[in-house]
């Protein structure tokens, strides 16, 4: 398009008025609907690389309409779950770079690669990043009966007894497995990890006090932690939730260095076209901060924040940087 600007711009300044104005007409309409303007009537695919009723399916299918709004297009989210986001992210990385295709990803995706042995795909340079559109609080939990309310105390109490209590974790490698190992390294004390399949398990065996300790996103959790069922003992992230303001930080409590969230993040296949990625990235941007999405993950608990795609590059890199020191240190690896 670029290469016909001036010539257009030419014969333009000999049309007459009316002429003129319909033509501003006509290129307002392909701004409003940048993807009916490349002539698309096809829908967007979203994949997902987890299973449906997970965090970042919910978020995303909280998001849908209105994509499929902001792209002028239907949104069709499709789940592809297995090995641990693998399975679903080759699929991204394997279609066709036209910004039909597109992902919705989180921490694992490049926690993946310190982890598994081998890997199909690059997780960094066969995926172009639109967007860390936001993130999703984690907290740490106690079942009731440890005698512990806070950091401090938590502290004092592994420290008194070295690997005596147990830490959960929905897998071997998750986000929220290296959450709490991130924990267990700040504060300089030792827990037994104790792996389970989903967060579902986890939980159950949380509150029936099997496990006494855990990382959970805080969406997942509130109603147990009203309930009583488990105790928070302080968020994850850098600053307190707005859905849970009376919950202290770790950071706050002593571990000033401690701080860690699930973010979620809008990719597609690496080699996408400046155009691509920008009409795309507009269109995550505009629904993200429509009122009803934001009403949404309100509710849900969780934080938007869009970034650029550069942005995103950047930080895929350090994330992904970070994540394999921890890797290390925990020892952590999967066929």
């Amino acid at each position: 398009m670029t290469t016909n600007d001036t010539p257009s711009l030419k014969t333009s300044l000999k049309m007459n008025r009316r002429a003129l104005l319909g033509l501003g007409a006509s290129a307002a309409a392909m701004a409003a609907c940048p993807a009916l303007a490349q002539g698309s009537d096809k829908p967007i695919r979203l994949i997902l690389p987890i299973s449906a009723g997970s965090g970042v399916d919910t978020i995303a299918r909280a998001a849908a309409p209105a994509l499929g709004k902001a792209f002028g297009q239907p949104v069709v989210i499709d789940n592809l779950p297995g090995a641990g986001g693998i399975t679903g992210a080759a699929a991204i990385v394997k279609a066709a770079p036209d910004g039909l295709t597109l992902g919705m990803v989180s921490n694992n995706h490049v926690i993946n690669p310190a982890v598994f042995r081998k890997m199909p795909f690059d997780a960094i340079n066969d995926i172009t990043p639109i967007s860390v559109v936001g993130a999703t609080p984690l907290v740490l939990l106690a079942n009731p009966k440890l005698p512990a309310r806070n950091v401090p105390e938590l502290v004092a109490l592994l420290r008194a007894k070295p690997g005596a209590y147990n830490y959960a974790s929905s897998g071997n490698g998750t986000i929220i497995h290296l959450a709490g190992e991130m924990f267990m390294d700040e504060a300089g004390v030792k827990a037994r990890h104790i792996p389970y399949k989903g967060t579902g398990p986890m939980m159950t065996d949380m509150i029936g006090g099997q496990v006494e300790l855990g990382v959970v996103a805080l969406p997942a959790v509130q109603q147990h932690i009203r309930s009583g069922a488990l105790r928070a003992i302080g968020l994850c992230g850098a600053q307190r939730s707005p859905a849970a303001p009376d919950i202290p930080t770790i950071a706050e409590q002593g571990l000033p260095n401690y701080a860690v969230e699930g973010w979620f993040a809008v990719i597609g296949p690496a080699k996408m076209q400046p155009a691509d990625v920008l009409r795309v990235h507009d269109a995550v941007v505009a629904a993200f901060n429509s009122a009803e999405v934001r009403e949404a993950m309100d509710k849900q608990g969780n934080v938007v924040r869009p970034t650029t795609s550069e942005q995103a590059a950047s930080y895929f890199r350090s994330e992904a940087a970070r994540y394999a020191a921890l890797v290390k240190k925990a020892n952590v690896t999967l066929e």
